[in-house]
């Protein structure tokens, strides 16, 4: 298998799809250290360079995975490494989100610690911190750049306004949303402003949570700690819905040769060059899958074909529950 091309988020060049690694550790049930260390080596050797967790995923625990990971030799120099912050009580309840400036350093050092590195490439605010005007968050991540500790910035799940006056005060590389096919929420609004200032765009779940790749035809078969569980669109009434959609992408994808999962994602990669999807595994198998899918070729008319086949106002419930809508927009 070939390795990727890259492409820009801003000023900073990745590989064309990156890997999501918060499944390694956090929300879909239990996982293999070593499996998952392994298949972040096999993205780094492809071309994946782009490895993105959160100090949020399982309490920390995945940054120190990927810590264990890049500490291999020569493993740091191939890693662009994402992290997050935001969540300040971890795993905790009722959620609270931060911005003020003395968390965005305190988490960051914590991060850098978590994954035994000296700067972090691309740093996110998790959730925007409703309470703190994004000046004074930005304007803190904007002080760990200059002390080398963090190279670029990010945003996730921030709506125009926020992107806008965030810009203003640091140039933001990346926006981190979710985009795929049965949730394109930032297309109208959101996508326009990123290309206005030239910021990439990096699509979380751009398989809809492994629901486009036809493997789960109900939770049945997740494990009860899988997130899944609890989202609208797996709950009984919209689910059957939601799989007529996988059955159009399945027999799109028997034409043309490849799985509905690679057909899914290859949509999302034809979205733009601005474009760097996270699509998260644990296993290699499944990475290979998606890399073949980031050089897959669409032509207009299939292009059109998936639109017709998952149409944007086709998928039925919501994308989280409501606790977690509120905090997204932000």
């Amino acid at each position: 298998m070939t390795t990727l091309p890259t492409r820009r988020l801003g000023g900073l060049t990745v590989g064309a799809q990156g890997l999501g690694c918060m499944g390694m550790s956090h929300a879909y049930g239990a996982s293999d250290d070593d499996q998952s260390i392994a298949t972040l080596h096999r993205a780094l050797d492809l071309g994946v360079t782009l490895l993105d967790t959160s100090d949020f995923y399982g309490g920390g625990r995945n940054e120190e995975l990927i810590g264990r990971a890049l500490a291999s030799p020569g493993r740091r120099e191939q890693a662009v490494v994402a992290t997050k912050f935001g969540f300040a009580n971890g795993l905790g309840e009722p959620t609270v989100i931060r911005g003020d400036a003395a968390y965005v350093r305190q988490a960051c050092e914590a991060s850098l610690r978590r994954l035994g590195v000296d700067h972090i490439d691309l740093y996110y605010a998790h959730r925007v911190d409703r309470n703190v005007p994004i000046e004074e968050t930005v304007g803190a991540m904007a002080e760990l750049v200059a002390e080398g500790k963090i190279r670029h910035l990010g945003l996730s799940e921030a709506n125009p306004e926020t992107i806008r006056r965030a810009h203003a005060v640091h140039p933001i590389a990346a926006l981190q949303s979710e985009w795929s096919l049965w949730t394109r929420d930032l297309e109208t609004e959101v996508l326009p402003v990123c290309r206005e200032l030239g910021i990439g765009v990096v699509p979380f779940s751009p398989l809809g949570r492994g629901f486009l790749t036809g493997r789960y035809t109900s939770v049945d078969g997740l494990e009860q700690t899988d997130m899944r569980r609890t989202q609208p669109r797996f709950a009984d009434g919209n689910l059957e819905q939601n799989l007529a959609i996988v059955g159009r992408l399945e027999a799109l994808a028997a034409e043309k040769g490849v799985t509905a999962g690679q057909l899914a994602l290859a949509w999302v990669q034809h979205r733009g060059d601005d474009v760097v999807p996270i699509p998260g595994t644990r296993r290699e198998k499944y990475l290979e899958e998606n890399v073949a899918a980031a050089v897959l070729e669409l032509s207009a008319d299939e292009l059109a074909a998936i639109d017709a086949a998952a149409p944007a106002d086709g998928v039925a419930g919501a994308r989280y529950d409501e606790t977690s809508l509120t905090f997204v927009n932000g």
